[in-house]
């Protein structure tokens, strides 16, 4: 079975890509819900947590995403400190997800942050969805209800694009001049012929 990871930047359309490999009967791992949700039921994975960033982490049992975000978003430090603590608890999660599906030809691993960290070393493929940043900008903005210079900041933490480009190993393009749906099926006939 062949390990796909789907990436992309902040509004590139990974979500939509996948749904689209969905629809083709394709399991789908989406590592940030997965993250979300271990984080909320996870007691070893909440201890850390409270041990790296104090007694706000939690408030009742409810994870303090404001307090979080204030941290990590402003320091680059931090961010990669929460990531180090929550990224060994979704491989393991990714890891029981594939160990489920092993009959298939392949499974995606949807995650926006994958090329960055070790995740990269637990998939066998990359599918980078590549969309220009203005268009990105513009639909983060439509989606979130943010401004321009609040996106702008968070694609400034993420790597670059064209770092990207060079280390995926297929190109989806999201841009209104290519068909999301042909790309995905070309990619999708293309996968089972290599496992096969």
């Amino acid at each position: 079975m062949l390990r796909l990871g789907v990436t992309g930047g902040i509004g590139s359309g990974k979500s939509t890509v996948c749904q689209i490999f969905e629809s083709l009967g394709v399991p789908v791992y989406y590592a940030d819900a997965r993250a979300k949700f271990l984080v909320g039921n996870n007691k070893v994975l909440q201890a850390e947590l409270s041990s790296a960033f104090g007694e706000q982490t939690f408030i009742n049992g409810e994870y303090n995403r404001t307090y979080i975000a204030g941290i990590v978003f402003a320091d680059k430090f931090q961010l990669e400190k929460l990531n180090a603590i929550i990224h060994p608890h979704v491989l393991a999660d990714w890891d029981d997800f594939c160990s489920q599906h092993t009959q298939l030809p392949y499974v995606v691993k949807e995650a926006a942050i994958m090329l960055e960290t070790d995740s990269k070393n637990s998939i066998d493929k990359v599918a980078l969805v590549y969309a220009p940043q203005n268009l990105r900008i513009e639909r983060v903005m439509a989606r979130d209800g943010v401004d321009r210079a609040v996106v702008e900041a968070r694609i400034a933490m993420q790597m670059p694009e064209e770092e990207k480009l060079k280390l995926a190993d297929f190109i989806i393009y999201n841009d209104a001049d290519h068909s999301l749906i042909e790309q995905v099926l070309q990619l999708h006939q293309q996968l089972i012929k290599q496992v096969d």
